[in-house]
């Protein structure tokens, strides 16, 4: 869990492009998890994207390469259902 409030947050996950992409990343499922171990009752996802990566410095495998490893993140945001939204109004939009 990257981000986290009472009432939702942001986890995010590596991928590779030529292994799946971001669905088809097995950490994906790790993510779900995190959220719905989060939220008991149910969330929603709020929006999903790529996120900033990182770079593996000295990590390259080929020799000149070492700053050139680039990691792909993939972030999810999501609210947990029954919490209030930042408006102050609940799930049927009612005070």
């Amino acid at each position: 869990m990257d981000r986290e409030s009472d009432h939702g947050g942001v986890v995010t996950y590596v991928y590779k492009q030529d292994r799946g992409g971001p669905m088809g990343s097995k950490y994906r499922r790790q993510a779900l998890d995190a959220i719905q171990a989060k939220c008991k009752t149910g969330s929603r996802i709020i929006r999903e994207g790529e996120v900033k990566g990182y770079t593996s410095v000295g990590m390259g495998t080929i020799e000149g390469t070492e700053d050139e490893e680039r990691g792909r993140r993939w972030g999810i945001q999501f609210e947990c259902k029954g919490s209030n939204n930042v408006d102050g109004k609940g799930e049927s939009g009612q005070p």
